[in-house]
């Protein structure tokens, strides 16, 4: 069953190229199996019947048989035997019958070749002549009395018994055949519309889709494998339109965050190059904010194309994720302290290997703690714990800040997304998406919790390293190698 995409696409009703080729092979097909089957009923309706009118032969001989031997026994031979019964057995049955003694001696023949008896008296079967009836097959059988054959009967059918049961079975033989075929091809022509029109639906979905049609959608209820191409196709035409939008309200965004600092600066140089305002040390330090602030949207939005691009260019070693988080922890402390914020570190078992990129993991763990420092309030408390599953290294986040609105909570890590209190201190939506982007690049996963009463959880997970690889990479080493990335503040 196929419903009519929403956008009006309408494919066409007939059989396409591969649909036409699948219904000349189910064709070919079913007339080469219906013809198979009719030669075989044939033949075997033949032999069923030619065995069948044998055996009915036969036994029309044995009671003809039975009848002479009868009137051999009452006469005492064959000379005075009175063979009315086998005649009318005989003529009952359209046959011509020829009776011979012991010696092979024609005692009778209906056939009218005028054979006598030892008395010279005409054979009483002159009054069957001109019967016709004995161009048929034959069948004999032996007069036998009290144990000793006295003699034979040979039993002539007419030809036309036996082509009359075979023209009528070889009728319905064709009429089966005939039937058979048809409804073969009804059903070959829906097999393959039914195969064929889902492909149909989905290539002029395709074709809608590539002259501009975003809501095109192929909207197919198809069994097995064809099903799931349809919605596979659906899936991601749904993505696609969804990438489209969103880079839509990235444009719009980017412009928007572009636009403000932009024409505050503009308007400022402009004041100053009027003469409207003098330069003094506040208006400069004024117009250079804004200018730096056009400076970290513009490194925001290369980190995250940078960070969307990382799994091709991570630099993989088996890493200690404690670590990692203290020394994200004491880069980040003058900013956590600046905003208020009490610290705690809770580390997990040293050490805890994980495979990654030792800048990358640290850059993800920085933002999460500069988001932290950026949404939270003085005198809240933050807490960083490592610790471990079977299968996963985990580091947890916790604050106790005025927490996450739930309706909010499935975009945090929407790229450009903005919630209220984002808004308000004036984020641009990019750093937490750089988490999500590195994070899944190295196969983990973050998440963000906040209850009712306020606080946040954010809760990053990686895959333990299973095998044993290079140095783990730990220790006073690990800064100087993050510094160089590092050190250049990273805005959320």
């Amino acid at each position: 069953m196929t419903r009519e995409p929403r956008s009006g696409v309408r494919p066409s009703g007939g059989l396409g190229p591969l649909g036409r080729r699948l219904f000349a092979a189910f064709a070919l097909v079913a007339l080469a199996s219906v013809a198979l089957l009719t030669a075989a009923a044939l033949v075997g309706t033949d032999r069923g019947l030619s065995s069948a009118h044998q055996a009915d032969r036969q036994r029309t001989a044995d009671r003809v048989a039975t009848a002479a031997a009868d009137a051999y026994r009452a006469a005492g031979g064959w000379a005075s035997a009175d063979l009315s019964v086998a005649r009318s057995v005989a003529t009952g049955a359209d046959v011509v019958l020829t009776v011979r003694d012991a010696d092979a001696e024609v005692i009778s023949d209906d056939s009218g070749s005028g054979s006598s008896d030892e008395h010279g008296m005409p054979g009483s079967g002159r009054g069957h002549q001109g019967q016709g009836a004995g161009s048929g097959p034959g069948v004999s059988a032996p007069v036998v009395v009290d144990g000793h054959t006295v003699g034979s009967v040979r039993l002539v059918f007419s030809a036309g018994s036996a082509s009359a049961g075979r023209s009528v079975a070889w009728g319905w033989v064709a009429a089966a055949a005939v039937g058979a075929l048809a409804l073969a091809l009804g059903v070959s022509w829906f097999v393959t519309r039914r195969l064929t029109a889902p492909v149909v639906r989905v290539a002029a979905t395709a074709r809608a889709l590539a002259a501009g049609d975003r809501g095109a959608r192929a909207r197919i209820d198809a069994p097995g494998e064809l099903g799931d191409l349809a919605h596979a196709f659906d899936a991601m035409a749904d993505d696609v339109s969804h990438a489209e939008q969103a880079l839509h309200r990235l444009a719009a965004d980017v412009a928007h965050e572009l636009r403000t600092p932009l024409a505050s600066l503009q308007a400022g140089l402009e004041e100053l190059r009027d003469g409207y305002t003098e330069p003094t040390p506040d208006r400069l330090a004024s117009l250079h904010d804004q200018a730096l602030r056009l400076g970290r949207i513009i490194d925001d939005l290369g980190e995250l194309a940078e960070a969307e691009s990382a799994r091709m260019s991570l630099h993989l070693a088996e890493v200690d994720l404690n670590a990692l988080a203290g020394a994200a922890v004491a880069e980040r402390q003058a900013e956590l302290r600046t905003a208020g914020l009490a610290v705690h570190t809770v580390p997990g078992p040293a050490p805890l290997p994980v495979r990654g990129d030792a800048d990358r993991l640290h850059q993800a763990l920085g933002n999460l703690l500069s988001n932290t420092a950026r949404h939270c309030r003085p005198g809240d408390t933050v807490t960083v714990t490592t610790s471990s599953t079977p299968a996963e290294a985990v580091v947890e986040v916790v604050d106790t800040g005025p927490g996450i609105p739930a309706d909010e909570l499935p975009h945090v890590f929407d790229r450009l997304w903005r919630g209220t209190r984002s808004r308000a201190g004036g984020g641009s939506g990019i750093g937490l998406a750089v988490v999500k982007e590195l994070v899944t690049a190295h196969g983990g996963t973050v998440t963000a919790e906040s209850g009712p009463g306020g606080g946040t959880r954010m809760t990053l997970r990686l895959p333990r390293a299973t095998a044993q690889g290079p140095q783990l990479v730990s220790g006073p080493d690990t800064k100087p190698r993050i510094a160089s990335r590092a050190n250049t503040p990273r805005g959320i």
